[in-house]
């Protein structure tokens, strides 16, 4: 009996990791309805942006604090100018126009566009000469079909709508101002800014990568970009929506829930299970988990929310997610090598693609 529970322990233990990245795309693919109903109820994305990093920092902080305190080195002026970069091209600029982006498209949509980042970074880092690229082996031959195939995915999602796939029954659950919103329907200006999001963020992965190497304590980073990003989303919804008071104010609605949610749960809690899942597993296994958000999302707005379903959506979303895995195992030799051969925090940007804000 003894015996039997501690191979069940085993087991368990065993499975943990892939249990909780089940549930970080759980907790991700939940993150684009209850934001698109804050949307469709009247709340600005600059200001849900803003909000949502200052609770993450605030969340953030006592952690970053205490958990690094004797491996986090000193603050320079060059350093701070650096991360305020980072801040702008990783979470300001990028994570604004991706939930703007949500307004013109869906939540389907949005959640299959993000698998594209690791074409995007693998691309522009052999541009950099930071990727080596052996067209002669199998695993070279892998990167550029999976990169092709991502990016033709993406090209199919953006310039190719195609027919709404029909409900099969009424919406389990209704979010609020889905008509209205609907009438701001706008797919290629909402698919272009997603692209250039994705863009974003894939140059946002190889600038990390280097500044990590001098500021290696990774919660510090997050939570002073979380600072810096909050404040610099917050200039963006001043120009945007004014100052006045009123403009700023949230209730205690699905405003505020959201905004909790995505600062918590997303931000706190499931970064957390990544940075704990890297630790064990690797980036590559972490990665690899990333279509299950958009095969969940996919499911969730299809039989529950009732969301508009396109036949451009399914056909480059699996195009995006066939070229991500082929891309991976391409990645998977290369990450053997530097697991034995480098800290944590010089990892290859390629492959550290969960740690989206």
């Amino acid at each position: 009996m003894e015996q039997k529970k501690s191979s069940i322990v085993l087991v368990l233990r065993e499975f943990k990791p892939h249990f909780l990245m089940v549930l970080a795309q759980v907790g991700y693919a939940f993150l684009y309805f209850i934001t698109e109903a804050s949307f469709n109820h009247g709340m600005s994305p600059f200001l849900y942006v803003t909000y949502r990093h200052i609770v993450a920092a605030v969340v953030m902080f006592p952690f970053a604090f205490f958990l690094e305190r004797n491996e986090r080195p000193k603050l320079t002026f060059a350093l701070f100018m650096e991360i305020f970069v980072l801040s702008l091209v990783g979470i300001s600029v990028p994570i604004n126009m991706y939930f703007a982006s949500l307004r013109y498209t869906s939540p389907t949509f949005v959640a299959s566009i993000v698998n594209v980042i690791a074409s995007l970074t693998f691309i522009i880092a052999v541009v950099l000469r930071y990727e080596t690229l052996d067209v002669r082996d199998p695993r070279g031959i892998a990167k550029v079909i999976g990169t092709m195939l991502s990016l033709s995915g993406v090209m199919t999602m953006t310039l190719y709508k195609g027919p709404t796939m029909r409900n099969l029954w009424r919406p389990v659950i209704h979010i609020p101002g889905k008509s209205a919103a609907a009438a701001h329907e706008n797919w290629l200006k909402g698919s272009l800014l997603a692209v250039i999001s994705c863009v974003s963020w894939s140059v946002w992965y190889i600038m990390q990568a280097a500044t990590l190497k001098r500021y290696p304590a990774q919660l510090s980073l997050t939570t002073w970009m979380c600072f810096v990003g909050a404040a610099q989303s917050a200039v963006f919804t001043v120009l945007i929506i004014g100052h006045k008071p009123s403009a700023w104010t949230i209730g205690f609605n699905v405003d505020m829930w959201s905004t909790l949610y995505g600062g918590i749960v997303i931000a706190g809690l499931i970064i957390y299970i990544q940075l704990w899942c890297t630790e064990k597993k690797g980036p590559v296994f972490v990665t690899m988990t990333t279509p299950l958000c958009t095969i969940l999302a996919a499911i969730l707005a299809y039989f529950v929310f009732g969301e508009k379903l396109y036949l451009g959506s399914i056909i480059g979303a699996t195009f995006v997610i066939i070229g991500l895995y082929l891309l991976l195992w391409g990645k998977e030799g290369d990450q053997k090598i530097q697991v034995n051969t480098k800290p944590r925090s010089g990892e290859d940007p390629e492959c550290r693609l969960q740690s989206l804000p």
